[in-house]
């Protein structure tokens, strides 16, 4: 859009990008519904049912003795939440408006800012979800104890940069190559309900099955993080620092990949598909 540009300081210029990124946010999280309740309400509401439905089907299959020793709910949402958590992000960064899209049209806007405000908006649901979730849980059924809070959030935090940088790789891929990259982005969604370790326990794991899941980061950051919510649980085979290493490599990737595509986007892209 034509519009008169002014020189601005850096601080006015980080406060105006912190600005768009909050309102692209809260345009990203009410995209559900019109109303702002109902729309939080929805999003909350797929998380829950994601973890009742586990839930559930440890109690039928009888599966709730075998593991950790303390609060099962616990134990369930220490992997279910932070898969659950590192799935919506690579959703929403993977889904965000790119280079064509009509809302790049208005100045400011960007790509940057929003694959940031895909990937906020994704955060700030997921947490929400897991107050609600644990509050619910502490005030009526049970009264729970995390060993390191800080340290179980830190590894939520880990497991949704991860699932950035996965994102972002798949959104920079999609334009070049769409039916390919969607069927692997289905089939890493898949293969993550098995592979992302949230099932089973990795100190209980023989060394030639250890070795087919501790290439995925997700792995490390559920069993890092059960490691901070459970007092008696001491992580042999994981690391935060493969996780951190991997998300930085992920993401500097994803965004040399984007700026790529991004200097061959076109309006009419998928014409030719």
């Amino acid at each position: 859009m034509f519009q008169n540009t002014r020189k601005k300081s850096v601080l006015s210029s980080i406060v105006t990008i912190c600005e768009l990124i909050y309102h692209t946010t809260v345009r990203d999280v009410r995209s559900t519904h019109g109303n702002a309740f109902m729309a939080l309400f929805v999003s909350i509401s797929t998380a829950i049912i994601f973890v009742l439905a586990f839930y559930l089907m440890f109690t039928v299959l009888g599966l709730r003795g075998a593991k950790l020793r303390g609060d099962f709910l616990l134990y369930m949402m220490s992997g279910v939440f932070l898969y659950l958590t590192h799935i919506k992000a690579l959703g929403a960064v993977a889904g965000a408006a790119g280079p064509s899209s009509p809302m790049m049209q208005h100045a400011p806007m960007n790509t940057i800012i929003s694959i940031t405000s895909a990937a906020l908006g994704a955060l700030y649901i997921q947490v929400l979800s897991a107050l609600v979730i644990l509050f619910i849980y502490h005030t009526a059924f049970q009264r729970i104890e995390i060993a390191d809070p800080i340290g179980a959030f830190g590894m939520l935090l880990l497991a949704w940069f991860t699932g950035c940088g996965v994102g972002l790789l798949i959104m920079a891929a999609k334009p070049w190559f769409p039916t390919a990259v969607n069927l692997i982005q289905i089939v890493y969604t898949r293969a993550n309900m098995i592979a992302s370790g949230k099932l089973f326990v990795a100190n209980t794991l023989p060394g030639y099955m250890l070795a087919m899941f501790d290439w995925n980061p997700l792995f490390h950051s559920i069993d890092q993080c059960r490691g901070f919510v459970f007092a008696n649980y001491f992580p042999r085979n994981t690391s935060v620092e493969y996780a951190v290493i991997v998300g930085c490599v992920l993401l500097i990737l994803g965004l040399l990949a984007e700026f790529y595509t991004r200097q061959f986007a076109s309006s009419s892209w998928y014409a030719r598909r």
